[in-house]
């Protein structure tokens, strides 16, 4: 079995921070150190070894731009005041992942059925290196695109999720900033149902996301999100509520749960270690949602890695993402069995792909 993951934040961290994700995790912490970088982002999580030795096999790999900020003047040039610099940045993503996967035999972009089903064919040879990692390409805040016809453009490029909001864009209300779909939103989502494109609802607020949920007439998913009900967290609408939950489950949707300690536990912070939060933790997330929605058929994996945290903020005792597999055992230990585990590590989202890829 291979591992899909619906959440990495990886051409953001290339781009702002020089990670160079053909090393390993400890490689890029290793440098960090020489170089004396700030820790902001936390130690590195991510790496082609570690997506191999972990068989991540499949991943949505983000193109994430942020607003330009006050007093982060150190990233100033990676951060977005107009739409065409929103969509210039997001290019320059966009290029290092099929660089990337030019420059790696065993890294594949995911653009169609055939992409995917080539990529778990190659987890099914017998010489790990003919393993190979298909990236999705998932944009995290729709501000890239200029005015919502621009969408058959990204689509052309290879995108193949968007999540309309980060914090709030052109096109709706997102976390720290709630607000509903805008009249451009209405039309953004009208332009990706005719490009056959799969809408993450994830940094939604509570009205973002009962609109998509009543218009959107294609593939629906939370690719980050836990739920609102295991953790307080400082922007409610970070998470999902028990109605969303049940609404998504039956759009026969799927939500990647978050390891992420300040999701699951409400209040932790560093000082408190990574011993407070113990991976059996996002096994009860999943476990919520299961119960909740009467199966495991729509819970599955989005780590989030390297978005904004390290390992340090990560469930005791992960280290990095070829650590994920350590979430089945905490699953048996709930009750569920070989082919749950199957399920919300590969299963669900697999059969979410296959409907939402196009042909």
């Amino acid at each position: 079995m291979f591992i899909v993951d619906a959440h990495e934040d990886i051409a953001w961290n290339a781009l702002a921070l020089g990670r160079d994700y053909s090393c390993s995790a400890h490689e890029i912490r290793a440098q960090e150190t020489a170089r004396d970088m700030p820790a902001g982002n936390g130690h590195a999580t991510l790496g082609l070894p570690q997506w191999l030795e972990g068989r991540i096999g499949i991943i949505c790999a983000t193109i994430f731009v942020e607003p330009a900020r006050n007093g982060s003047a150190d990233l100033d040039a990676l951060t977005y005041r107009t739409q065409d610099q929103a969509h210039a940045l997001a290019q320059l993503q966009l290029d290092y992942y099929h660089r990337f996967a030019d420059e790696h035999a065993q890294v594949r972009i995911v653009r169609n059925q055939r992409d995917l089903q080539a990529v778990v064919a190659s987890w099914q040879q017998p010489e790990p290196a003919e393993n190979c990692v298909g990236f999705v390409i998932l944009m995290e805040g729709a501000d890239p695109i200029r005015e919502p016809r621009e969408t058959e453009y990204w689509a052309d490029q290879g995108v193949r999720i968007i999540a309309p909001a980060w914090s709030s864009t052109r096109y709706a209300g997102g976390t720290g900033q709630p607000g509903p779909l805008t009249r451009d939103g209405v039309q953004l989502l009208d332009v990706m149902a005719d490009q056959q494109l799969m809408l993450d609802i994830s940094h939604l607020s509570d009205e973002g996301v009962a609109q998509a949920l009543d218009i959107y007439p294609g593939t629906l998913l939370a690719s980050h999100s836990n739920p609102r009900a295991i953790a307080t967290l400082q922007y409610p609408e970070r998470a999902l509520s028990d109605t969303h939950i049940m609404r998504l489950a039956e759009r026969d949707g799927v939500i990647g749960v978050v390891p992420y300690n300040r999701f699951l536990k409400s209040a932790w912070t560093v000082a408190d270690g990574k011993a407070a939060v113990p991976v059996s933790r996002v096994a009860e997330a999943i476990d919520y949602i299961s119960q909740l929605t009467g199966s495991c058929a729509h819970v599955g994996i989005g780590s989030d890695f390297d978005g904004g945290f390290g390992a340090d903020s990560i469930p005791d005792p992960l280290d990095t993402v070829a650590d994920l597999a350590q979430i089945g055992p905490a699953l048996r230990t709930l009750g569920y069995n070989a082919a749950d585990e199957q399920s919300v590590l590969q299963g669900n989202w697999l059969r979410l792909l296959q409907r939402g890829l196009p042909a």
